[in-house]
This record gives structure tokens, sequence and C-alpha cells, in this order.
């Protein structure tokens, strides 16, 4: 078991990584007998684990009730948000209860937002269950919601209580989900550590095949990169600016496909493909550089352009309302090595169609 402390300004807590963890509770999921929990997950995790984890609540004396949500991310919305809220208010919950998100992002960035908000403000603990949530989404506070014109742009900072990551789960993952977590790990590589992407180039084979050690070093080591970011940035105010690399375009994907289609991952994926291309056209990057990312990404089984009908236009009109655009400006997360990124302003809109483009060629 491997156990790592999220260092905030007015709180910690832990991030548990095991094979093994729907047998621990105590100090490990920070509950004790007596304790209200509602636990909410999707209608594709719940008939495998929600069973389990239930009877184990209650055999440690935690009172324990569920809801089901439905799967997907055109689901985070407030429609979605609201049934949380109805259901903790139907039953009479208060500030004491404790809501346990038990999937992936989806569920973690809604229960989050619900957790955030309901009688303003009651704990969290994040249970994910897909190798993208384990590895990112799970840590760091940012919860919400998406809207049909822009990715989470309805949300709060609201940090869990705990992060429970059972590396067992992620043997009921499907290939593309799988590879979507992937994505994530990649652009931690990318954005902030080459001696990692280093190690990923020489066992990204080792991960397909879910060998126990790889995964507990991987997710462990993306996991000390985001605590030291999030420690350091909590509020997303100057450095955490590095863990949207690929982002801005990834999430103009997802908005124009509803959310649907493409994973997050995928998305992400072809974001961070546009963004080497966009250094390579503003000459921040070399070229043997952007070919190893390239190559990266294709091994892992993920896209390096986004979808055909996309036009450029269609990037733009997305991108320019992204949280990190000003007045139309677009600042953009770029790689300028292997390990090291930086924000470059104002980047033309021009340049950043070419770099759509060079993506087909």
């Amino acid at each position: 078991m491997e156990k790592i402390i999220i260092k905030l300004h007015k709180r910690s807590y832990p991030v548990v990584i095991s094979d093994k963890l729907f047998n621990h509770f105590s100090s490990l999921w920070s509950l004790h007998a007596g304790d209200k929990v509602v636990l909410i997950t999707n209608d594709r995790v719940a008939p495998i684990y929600l069973n389990i984890l239930c009877n184990l609540l209650t055999h440690a004396g935690i009172v324990t009730d569920q809801l089901i949500l439905p799967d997907g991310e055109q689901n985070k919305t407030l429609i979605t948000l609201n049934k949380i809220f109805t259901k903790l208010l139907t039953q009479n919950y208060d500030r004491s209860t404790i809501l346990i998100a038990l999937g992936g992002g989806v569920i973690g960035d809604i229960t989050g937002f619900a957790a955030a908000t309901y009688q303003r403000g009651i704990r969290f603990i994040q249970v994910p269950t897909t190798l993208l949530a384990q590895v990112d989404a799970s840590i760091g506070g940012k919860t919400g919601v998406n809207h049909v014109l822009g990715k989470n742009m309805i949300g709060a900072f609201h940090q869990p209580n705990a992060v429970i990551i059972n590396l067992d789960v992620l043997s009921t993952l499907t290939v593309k989900e799988f590879s979507s977590g992937l994505a994530e790990i990649i652009k931690y590589a990318v954005a902030l550590d080459s001696d990692f992407f280093n190690w990923l180039e020489s066992n990204l084979e080792n991960l397909l095949i879910l060998n126990i050690s790889s995964l507990m070093y991987c997710i462990r080591r993306c996991c000390e990169l985001k605590a030291s970011i999030v420690s350091i940035d909590e509020y997303d105010q100057g450095i955490r600016s590095s863990l949207n690399l690929g982002h801005t375009y990834g999430h103009a994907i997802e908005s124009y496909l509803n959310y649907k289609k493409w994973s997050h991952g995928e998305a992400v994926a072809a974001g961070i493909m546009i963004a080497t291309n966009t250094a390579l056209r503003l000459k921040q990057l070399n070229y043997s550089a952007a070919e190893r990312i390239k190559q990266l990404l294709i091994r892992a089984g993920l896209p390096i352009h986004g979808p055909k009908e996309m036009t450029p236009n269609n990037y733009l009109r997305y991108m320019t309302r992204d949280k990190k655009s000003i007045s139309g400006q677009l600042n953009l997360v770029l790689p300028v090595s292997i390990g090291c990124v930086k924000t470059i302003s104002n980047v033309n809109h021009k340049l950043v169609s070419l770099s759509i483009e060079d993506t087909y060629s």
C-alpha cells in the first residue's frame, strides 16, 4: 500500500493506493462507526461494486444510503446535480453527512460539486474506478458540471477528505477506457517530468497488460506530481495551469460533440498533439521531442487529431470561451521540451488553425 499526503494551506488529506482497499476503513477512509454516508455512483459501476462497498460500510457500523445516476459525460449537468440535492433533501440529510463518489471523473466531479454546495459544504470521499480518475480527476478539489456552451464552466474548488485508489478495479475497464487514462498520464510526463516520460516509453506495454508493480509506480508518480502542484496552487491561479496541457483544445472537442462519442482522455490526447504542433509552429519545441510525444500517444492507442468533421473555426468558437482565455485572446499551455511547459499568451488564431490542420497531414 502507498500513501501520499496532499498538503494544503488549511488542511491535508491522504491519497491511498493499493490493490485491496475495499477491506480497510478507519483512518484510511476518514470514516467512523455511526457516520452517515450516501454512496453516489452510476448505472455502469453499480452492478459491479455498489453492493460490495455498501455491505462493507454497513459491517463497519456506518449508516449507508445510495444513489445511482446515469453514466456518461453528457449527464454531467445541472439536471443530474439536482437529483443529488433532491435525494439529500428528501431524506433530511444534514451537514454531518458524507458523500462517497464511486466512479470515474464524471461521478467524482458532480459528487464533489454537490458536496461543495449542499448546505454550503459537506464532506466527501473519492473512490475512483477509472484510470483517468485515479491519476487526475479525483485529486485536487476541482468539481463541477458541464454546460452546452463549455466544459466545466460551472463548479467550485472543494477538496475531498480522502482519495481511495483500488488497482483491482482497473481490470473491469475496456481498452478504450484504459487508454483514456493513459492520456492524462502522458500529460503529466510531457508537462512536468522528463524522467517519467522516459519510463513510460520503456514501460507502456507493462501498463497495457495491467502489471501491478508498473501500475503502482505509474499511479503513485502521477499522484505525487499532482500533489506537488496542488499544494502550491490550490485554486489554479498560477503553476497549476501546467496541468491543462491539451485541455483547451480537448475541451473544445468535447463541447462540439456534446460530450458524446469521444472520451475526455481521447479529446485530451488530440489536444496534446495539437498543442505540440502549435509549439512547433511557434518554434518553442524541436521536432525530435514532438515526434516522441506523437509516437507515445499512438502506442497508447490514442488519437493524434480531432474529429474529421470539426473545422478550425469550430475549435476557436469554444476555445475563446475557455477559462484561460481573456477577451477572446487565446492563452495556451504548450510544451517547450519533454518535461516542461509554459503558457503562451495571445496566440494568433490563424496559427492555431494551421496547427489543427497539421495533425491531419
